[in-house]
């Protein structure tokens, strides 16, 4: 079995972050000089309370659902005080029985660095492919 990562560590700690909404505990997992490329903006994300910002508002329009995180194609390097890693997320939100209302993929890149707080994110891409026909964003993915 492979050695855990911090990209492993990172995983689990955004899954359950989410299903939680623990919007401190998100947080807490990047970097105060962050910067995201995220899928659902246009403009990229500087820093830690324009991402807490976006996060809260996600987070906070979910109603009575539970979001499940999941992850496939997990591959990280780790070189010294640096790390990377990329995957493939799955979204499920969940209705209270546990019924699958909706989900959808989303590719996920990210670069990490370590110090006295331990491994954080400091950048973070997300993406869909999009299909060329029909040039929309393709969000279930093999």
């Amino acid at each position: 079995m492979p050695a855990r990562t911090p990209f492993d560590d990172f995983l689990a700690g955004y899954a359950d972050a989410v299903r939680a909404r623990d919007i401190e505990a998100f947080m807490a997992l990047y970097d105060p000089a962050l910067h995201v490329f995220d899928m659902w903006q246009a403009a990229p994300l500087e820093g830690l309370a324009s991402w807490r910002a976006m996060v809260a508002g996600w987070l906070g329009g979910l109603g009575a659902e539970t979001l499940v995180v999941t992850w496939r194609q997990a591959r990280a390097q780790v070189h010294g005080d640096l790390a990377t890693g990329h995957a493939v997320l799955t979204f499920a939100a969940q209705a209270p029985d546990g019924r699958v209302l909706r989900q959808l993929d989303n590719r996920l890149s990210v670069a990490m660095r370590r110090s006295e707080a331990g491994w954080r994110v400091f950048h973070e891409h997300t993406s869909a492919p999009v299909a060329h026909d029909s040039l929309r964003a393709v969000l279930q993915l093999p």
